[in-house]
């Protein structure tokens, strides 16, 4: 094949993964849509889903993608006996179906390649496909069949699941896009100029009529009058002119900077399309019966946001249905619907913002469980949890560690999910609430910028420095007197609405010198609250200029990552002023006004932790024993529960590592004999297994399991991190 050749089939194979995903998405909704069809609507989605997974099918042919083409084969045979109402509709059916489509997107990930079991893997998927139970279509519900006629008729008229194509647009890479956008951005800074410009010489002409007037008193009849009359017109048409060039020219920076956003702007939609799948895969897999409910989809916002908060939103459903909705049952006897409800809502606030709101009917957040989490993982001491209030005890689950889940599984229960929300959310100078009541579920909050590339700032003075503090995050300015700031612990605090907030001063934060020449003569100082997920502390400086919108620019490569500082701006001056990261702000508050004391036993060499894995396999023994033996463990084998209790009467073990079906005794098994032994009891337990139901799952709860792994998910960093966790 010669290059030429290559590279066509290298764009041809671009251009049919954007197709492939555009049809997966379709196919994705009508599966989603026709679960919950009525009778009379159930034919034109099948319609519908069946025309789309023939072209997907006539698609991977034309690239040689013969497993992807296979199976498309395969579904469009199904939708064609759907068609035909010779197979039966149930949760089965689109179980496989949907797994057919997780496949699909797996090999176009991989470019269709496959290794040897995955080909094994697909041919199996095909089968089961193609053997489908046929049996009567409970789904026709009408006493009577219409006519041949009649019948084609209505299988003619699909339900339309896509939003109709449009021939005037055009395909363009969002590369391309992005690097305009940033031109029409760098406007900004010549609109800020041209202001500045203005306002210079204005303040000129101001100056020189001064000058005039007690010029004119030493000089009343001066030969120069003329001149000076002369200097004075012109000075005042070229600031008229200057004034003018800014307004039309910031009218037409404003313009085109909101026109390049909406180009770069895209519905939630194109977001929330994976979400409806996402729960029926997840609360399925738990046993539970979650329905979500989305608002506000259609509308738009900045590109780079939306994809920056795909992960949070995901981690966010993945929490309300692990730890939120309950099962069924316990959902009757609390009198509830068995089905519960999740709610995502996206709603525009103050025209530069976006409220995101998720909802869960669950059960709320257990107070005491998160407490008890944050102790037993170190977050904080047994006295600090005593004296925490229940809005500060509920706001440690946004910290990284905290997790109420009584076992880690692939889910959920490292307590990660919520700190990385929090972090994300910070990161785009958004910020995040939430509410929760027992038994009548929680609500997440989240309110973040529509565009990131400018923003309402207010701009600071600390000795001879200026700074930058995003207005999301300021909570209120004001000037308190001096004589209200208390010493409470050695920290300077302030009240604020009946409450004390921590008080620190900006220039220890960044670590400048302070001014010992500093005046002292004034009784009132400047103080901004700033907020952070639930945390609130108040910074002094030495005056507050003026808020104004500002355009952020990275500081380079060099400088990828500066404690405090977020970015840079650039003002009409032409003087180039740091913007700071509030929540990097907020850590270093902290660690400016705590007391840190290092403990006796971290000055100690750490001794090396010992694991026994068990497992009869000795390729999975000689697997997990090098991952862990790399990574720093001491590690001993066994060949089955038997084995490892043996070793366990003669031998300390900081952690088991251990397979659930093995023979004479099992993982689960072998865990109940440890949680039952006194010496053992608190001996940490992972199940690795290759089963993945959950009624094992609970299985492995019941009998005291800490980690529940499945091999088909199986990762080697998923591993050492629940091992880090857990010792």
């Amino acid at each position: 094949m010669d290059k030429k050749e290559e590279e066509f089939l290298k764009k041809l194979l671009s251009t049919f993964k954007v197709e492939a995903k555009e049809h997966i998405s379709a196919i994705t909704a009508g599966l989603i849509n026709l679960e919950k069809a009525t009778a009379q609507e159930q034919m034109g989605y099948i319609e519908t889903i069946y025309r789309e997974a023939h072209s997907l099918k006539g698609a991977a042919r034309s690239v040689n993608l013969n497993d992807i083409e296979s199976i498309c084969q395969s579904m469009e045979s199904v939708f064609a006996a759907l068609k035909r109402k010779e197979i039966i509709i149930s949760p089965a059916l689109f179980d496989i179906l949907h797994e057919a489509l997780d496949c699909i997107s797996k090999l176009l990930s991989t470019d269709g390649k496959t290794e040897v079991f995955e080909k094994s893997l697909i041919k199996e998927l095909v089968l089961r496909l193609e053997n489908l139970p046929k049996g009567a279509q409970p789904f026709s519900q009408q006493a009577v069949e219409p006519s041949e006629q009649k019948k084609e008729q209505v299988e003619a008229k699909p339900i339309s699941i896509n939003a109709p194509s449009i021939p005037d647009t055009v395909r363009i890479p969002i590369a391309r896009l992005d690097s305009i956008l940033l031109q029409a951005e760098e406007l900004l800074s010549v609109k800020l100029a041209t202001s500045q410009r203005a306002a210079e010489l204005q303040e000129i002409g101001e100056s020189f009529a001064a000058w005039e007037k007690e010029y004119a008193k030493v000089h009343p009849f001066d030969q120069n009058d003329a001149s000076i009359k002369s200097l004075e017109h012109k000075i005042g048409n070229l600031t008229k002119a200057a004034e003018y060039d800014q307004r039309l020219l910031g009218g037409m920076v404003d313009n085109l900077l909101v026109d390049m956003k909406k180009v770069l702007m895209l519905p939630f939609s194109t977001l929330l399309e994976i979400f409806p799948k996402l729960v029926r895969d997840l609360s399925r897999d738990q046993g539970k019966d979650v329905e979500l409910v989305i608002r506000g989809e259609e509308i738009e916002i900045d590109r780079r946001i939306l994809e920056e908060m795909k992960v949070p939103l995901i981690h966010l459903l993945r929490n309300c249905i692990d730890h939120g909705i309950e099962m069924p049952d316990e959902r009757q006897k609390k009198k509830k619907p068995s089905r519960g409800t999740l709610k995502l809502a996206i709603a525009s606030k103050n025209g530069s913002h976006i409220e995101i709101l998720v909802f869960d009917d669950g059960r709320g957040i257990d107070v005491a469980a998160v407490k008890t989490a944050a102790v037993k993982h170190d977050i904080i001491s047994m006295e600090e949890a005593e004296i925490l209030d229940e809005h500060e005890a509920l706001s440690l689950i946004f910290r990284s560690g905290v997790s109420t889940n009584p076992i880690i599984t692939d889910i959920s229960g490292r307590g990660l999910g919520l700190s990385i929300v929090s972090e994300k959310v910070e990161k785009l100078n958004g910020t995040i609430y939430f509410e929760t009541k027992p038994d009548s579920g929680t609500t997440f909050r989240i309110v973040i910028p529509l565009t990131l590339a400018t923003f309402r700032g207010l701009m600071v003075q600390v000795n001879e420095y200026f700074f930058i503090l995003p207005t999301t995050n300021i909570e209120r300015v004001v000037r308190v007197k001096k004589e209200e700031i208390k010493t409470v612990e050695n920290r300077e605090t302030i009240s604020l609405n009946g409450k004390a907030i921590s008080l620190v001063r900006l220039e220890d934060v960044l670590q400048l010198p302070r001014k010992t020449t500093k005046s002292d003569s004034g009784d009132l100082v400047y103080v901004a609250v700033l907020g952070s997920a639930e945390k609130r502390v108040a910074f002094m400086m030495d005056s507050v200029l003026q808020e104004q919108e500002i355009m952020v620019k990275s500081l380079g490569k060099q400088l990828s990552r500066v404690r405090n500082i977020a970015g840079a701006t650039v003002l009409g001056t032409g003087k180039v002023v740091p913007i700071l990261n509030v929540n990097d702000l907020m850590k270093s508050a902290v660690k400016v006004t705590a007391q840190v004391k290092i403990p006796e036993t971290s000055k100690l060499k750490a001794k090396r932790k010992s694991i026994l894995v068990v497992d009869d396999s000795i390729t999975s023994r000689t697997l997990l024993k090098n991952i862990l033996d790399t990574a720093g463990y001491d590690i001993k084998t066994a060949v089955d529960g038997l084995d490892a209790l043996t070793i366990l009467k003669t031998q300390a073990f900081d952690l088991v590592v251990s397979d659930i079906d093995m023979p004479r005794m099992n993982g689960f098994d072998l865990t109940s004999k440890i949680r039952s032994n006194i010496k053992l009891s608190e001996l940490p337990v992972i199940m690795v297994t290759g089963l993945d139901s959950r009624e094992d799952k609970e299985r492995g709860i019941e009998v005291g399991a800490n980690a529940y792994i499945v091999k088909s998910s199986f990762d080697q960093s998923n591993l050492l991190d629940v091992v880090r966790r857990l010792i």
